[in-house]
């Protein structure tokens, strides 16, 4: 079976950093691209950063870049998402989902993913 399962969400002061994880189980991040998304009550899913395939090429949404760093552990098999200097506009339930690139590289959008883990909630108070 496979699963991601994403972890190191928590309550933040502004200003304050978070590092968030995604483990992955039954697939290997050598072959799928992973993607990290966040969504808040009445707002659809919003990509935030992805990595391609074998820690491939980066990319980050405007709203993000210069603040947080995707980065993956090829040997655990796991994808870490850096978030500095978070603002409550950060808050959110934040995912990482998986899918096979075939070394083009990643993508922000939501469609075809082909695994999703089930959320790790970051808030942070102002």
């Amino acid at each position: 079976e496979v699963r991601l399962v994403e972890s190191g969400g928590g309550l933040v002061q502004a200003g304050g950093s978070l590092r968030l994880s995604c483990a992955a189980s039954g697939i290997s991040f050598d072959y799928y691209a992973v993607a990290w998304f966040r969504q808040t009550p009445g707002k659809q899913r919003e990509g935030v950063s992805c990595i391609g395939s074998s820690g491939g090429s980066t990319y980050y949404d405007d709203s993000v870049k210069g603040r947080f760093t995707v980065s993956s552990d090829l040997a655990k098999n796991t994808v870490y998402l850096q978030m500095n200097n978070l603002s409550p506009e950060d808050a959110a339930v934040y995912y990482c989902a998986a899918d096979r690139d075939y070394g083009v590289g990643c993508r922000l959008d939501v469609y075809g993913r082909e695994y999703w883990g089930k959320g790790t909630l970051v808030t942070v108070s102002s």
